[in-house]
């Protein structure tokens, strides 16, 4: 079997997760690491027995032993990252929020569609074992027809000025970062939406921290999308439908299990659907992206690049309405 060498761009927390995650993967190894710090890269090589370790993006993205990079930089820097290893003949995985907007998301896809390289975005919950007994729950038609969605995702974090998550020109604030996850939600179950309605609380450091979305799906179908960077929230999510419903315990991203409760006649059944699996869970991603590469695809079913470019293109109309709210005068 082919084994698929991977390149780590960004040797930070969540590229720690993914590195875990890769020896429970099938199929692939991590051979080079690249950090705007040598330090980092050395310190991450170290670790996890990585050999090629290099202080700049460049130097990866040279590497004639590197098939597919992990971009793992900030959101601010996805973007240029990704492009840069897409031009360099490498196929991308690249960590959620994909780019800062749709615009940067396009010009990203239009690149990998060129070169016909695979590009995925890593928004790791499509791929566990909860949210796919949820799309199989949903196809069979247990539910009957979705038409509703109720999705939240908020913590309460201090104020400071030096996190990422409240720094406005890293991407920082709820929306982009925790947000995302009950959005994507609401859109694989219901669809693009066609109208988006939002409201939220700018912090004084000028990022996002509380906000709250309707979003209007076709055939008049709506779901509800809550966030915050100053709250805890109860971080589950509710799909309703015509004959029965689907509850996702805390955290909504990461179940380790589902609850299905179907019409029975005047009744409704309750089933508890264990969906607990070894590791944290970034490995179905990763597998994910080795079977694409071994048939040959440029993009993901599971995660096109239709659901990012929709997906982005929500978060911006969300922002908009929250950091440009029109004049009342």
């Amino acid at each position: 079997m082919t084994k698929f060498r991977w390149g780590v761009a960004g040797p930070g927390a969540i590229a720690v997760r993914f590195a875990d995650a890769m020896r429970l993967a099938d199929g692939g190894e991590i051979v080079a690491v690249a950090s705007r710090s040598q330090e980092r890269a050395d310190a991450f090589g170290d670790r996890f027995e990585v050999a090629r370790r290099y202080g700049d993006y460049a130097a990866l993205a040279a590497d004639p032993d590197v098939d597919v990079v992990y971009v793992a930089t900030p959101q601010s820097e996805h973007e240029a990252h990704a492009l840069g290893f897409l031009r360099a003949g490498k196929h991308v995985l690249c960590e959620k929020p994909f780019a800062m907007n749709a615009d940067q998301a396009g010009a990203m896809v239009a690149e990998a569609r060129a070169r016909r390289l695979f590009l995925m975005e890593a928004i790791w919950s499509r791929f566990l074992p909860a949210y796919r007994s949820l799309a199989d729950i949903i196809a069979e038609g247990r539910i009957g027809e979705p038409l509703h969605v109720m999705a939240d995702f908020g913590v309460r974090m201090p104020v400071d000025p030096d996190n990422r998550l409240f720094k406005p020109e890293l991407g920082g604030g709820a929306l982009l970062d925790l947000g995302l996850y009950p959005v994507q939600l609401c859109q694989m179950v219901l669809g693009t939406p066609e109208d988006v309605s939002a409201n939220g609380v700018i912090g004084v450091t000028g990022v996002d921290e509380q906000v709250a979305a309707v979003l209007r799906h076709p055939g008049g179908r709506l779901s509800v999308v809550t966030t915050g960077l100053r709250v805890h929230t109860s971080r589950t999510a509710r799909i309703s439908g015509s004959e029965g419903w689907i509850d996702l315990p805390s955290y909504m991203h990461c179940p380790g299990s589902l609850t299905v409760n179907t019409k029975a006649g005047r009744q409704y059944i309750t089933e508890h659907i264990d969906a607990s699996h070894e590791g944290n869970g970034m490995q179905f991603e990763i597998d994910e992206v080795h079977r694409c590469l071994a048939e040959g695809r440029t993009e993901s079913k599971a995660m096109p690049w239709a659901d990012t470019m929709a997906i982005s293109e929500t978060l911006d109309s969300i922002r908009s309405q929250i950091y440009y709210k029109p004049s009342t005068n």
